[in-house]
This record gives structure tokens, sequence and C-alpha cells, in this order.
């Protein structure tokens, strides 16, 4: 699989730290300290993930090599739907007149990008799609309890989106090598360490330290497996892009895999913990530095549990 374009849309607002010291007593350095956030994005009451989505793609669209009406699937990958009939993928398919297109939802926590790819890939090897628009987004702020000490100031919205093409189609397409997720919810703590429940709560994240235990052990691991599997090494990789939940957890992977701070790229100290767009986000927003010959990995760890990576090949 080849990706053709990408684009993004981060909402303006910043919420800083400061804020949550009155609401649950958390002091600005505290914050940064434990989790390497010092601001985070918060959209507008008006927006949601289906409008968020649609200004992503509006961002893809200058760089994209082909009429956006011949994309013949779109997926929208999120757990924090605004709709869940009409969802960010029939809201783009509506939008464009995307008449051909199959149009679908999908959810998996903070893996929701990376099981969309491989949704996509699946369709591209049956033979019901050649051209695809991954929507990736997440509305915390819509969610999440800001008086809550675990996990209220953690948060942050945003949308990417991706298309991709069976073959390649321009020059400049990066190849995506290979895709790898994986459910965890077998292990002990995955059903009580993280929630999203709309009725009841909100988002809350009652096991944080366990979650940081198995984002540290899988994250590096996926990656790992991928480079292995593939032919790679270490020393081949340009460039890590990790799920922003925690630059604590970057910072025990770069110690753990011996890498170089300047291989690691994060967003997450200006946006907070995107959710499952964070590391499509990061990628997108630094496609246009990348170079012939980068090898780019990108490796998450959810709640439920689940996780995955994939490896992304710049020619």
């Amino acid at each position: 699989m080849f990706i053709n374009a990408t684009g993004f849309y981060v909402p303006e607002e910043r919420v800083d730290n400061q804020h949550f010291l009155e609401l649950n007593g958390l002091t600005s350095e505290w914050i940064e300290q434990r989790t390497g956030i010092h601001t985070r994005s918060k959209a507008k009451e008006e927006e949601n993930i289906n409008t968020m989505s649609l200004e992503a793609v509006k961002d893809a669209l200058p760089k994209l090599p082909y009429d956006i009406t011949e994309v013949d699937l779109i997926v929208s990958a999120s757990y924090s739907p605004y709709d869940t009939v009409a969802t960010a993928a029939h809201t783009v398919q509506h939008e464009y007149t995307i008449a051909d297109a199959k149009a679908l939802y999908l959810s998996s926590a903070c893996s929701s990008f990376l099981n969309a790819l491989e949704v996509v890939e699946g369709y591209f090897a049956m033979g019901k799609a050649s051209k695809a628009l991954v929507l990736s987004a997440d509305k915390n702020s819509a969610y999440y309890n800001e008086t809550d000490p675990k996990a209220g100031h953690l948060w942050g919205d945003a949308a990417a989106a991706f298309f991709i093409s069976k073959e390649r189609i321009g020059e400049g397409d990066a190849e995506i090598v290979e895709v790898y997720t994986q459910g965890l919810g077998h292990l002990s703590k995955a059903m009580e360490a993280v929630h999203l429940r709309p009725g009841d709560g909100g988002i809350s994240m009652p096991e944080g330290r366990d979650v940081f235990i198995q984002a540290c052990t899988y994250m590096p691991r996926n990656v790992l497996h991928l480079l292995e599997k593939n032919g790679y090494t270490l020393d081949n990789l340009t460039y890590f892009i990790g799920h922003q939940a925690n630059m604590r957890i970057m910072a025990n992977i770069a110690k753990q895999l011996d890498l170089p701070d300047e291989k690691f790229l994060h967003n997450i100290e200006e946006l907070g913990n995107t959710g499952s767009v964070s590391s499509a986000l990061v990628y997108a927003q630094n496609d246009k530095n990348f170079k012939k010959d980068d090898l780019i990995a990108i490796t998450v760890f959810g709640g439920g549990y689940s996780t995955g990576a994939c490896l992304i090949k710049h020619y």
C-alpha cells in the first residue's frame, strides 16, 4: 500500500497546565514532570470528529494526485464518535459526492488508526477497493472530566486524513511496508484500565500504571518484530513515532532501544494525548520533511487493550 497524501487539523485553542490547579489540585510542574504535557488542543463546542475530519481532508486535497471521487473506500477510525450512524466517513462521502465508495466506522481505542490501515489492506487484498481514505480523529474534550486527577489533564483534540492506494501512483508515494495489530483483552487488567462510557462518567483511566507498563512493553516489541520480519535493524530506522500518551513512555522506550532523542517525533508537549489520531497526526505534521530512503515506524498501545505498529518507507 502507498500513501498518496496526508492532511491534518488541530484546533487553535490551547489549554495550559495552570488551568487544572483549581480543578484537580495538580500543579503545572507536576503535570509536566509526569506527562511531558505543557498545553493541550481543545476543539470548539460546535466541532466534532466529523467536522475535524472534513478539515483534515481539505488540508490533504491540494497534494492529492487524483480526484477524490476516485476513492472507493472510506474508513473512519475513532473512539470518541459524534454520530454513530452518520459517521465521519459518511460525512466526507456526502461532502464530496464520493458515490462509489464503501463507508464505515471502526474503533479499537488508541489502535484505531492502525486497525483502519489493516482493514484497508484487507479490502485491497480482496480486490474490493483500490483507493482508500482513512480518517482518524478524536474529540476527547467531549468526554473528559477535567476534575479527574488521574486522567483529566491528559487529553487533546485533533484529526488526520490519509489517502492510500493499492498501487504506487506517484514517485513520491511512501510505501506502507507492513501493518501489524494485536488485541490484548486477555491481559489481567485490560478490562478495567481505561474506559470511555458516554453516559457513565466519560473517559477514565483507573489503572494508569498498568497502561504505562504495557505500553513500554508492547510498543518497542512491535517495532522490533516488524523490523526483523522485513530485514531491517534499528540502525535502519530513521524515525520512531509512538502513541502520544506520555513522554515518560517515550523516554523509557528510548532507553530500552538505545535510540537517540532525534529519532523520536512527538507533539504531546503542545497538543496533549490526542487519542487514536496521535501517531497519525505526528506523521502528517512531519510528512513534508521526510526524505528519500527514510524508514519510519509508527507504534501504538491503547485501552481495551490493543496494540499495533507499521513500517513506512520513503522512496
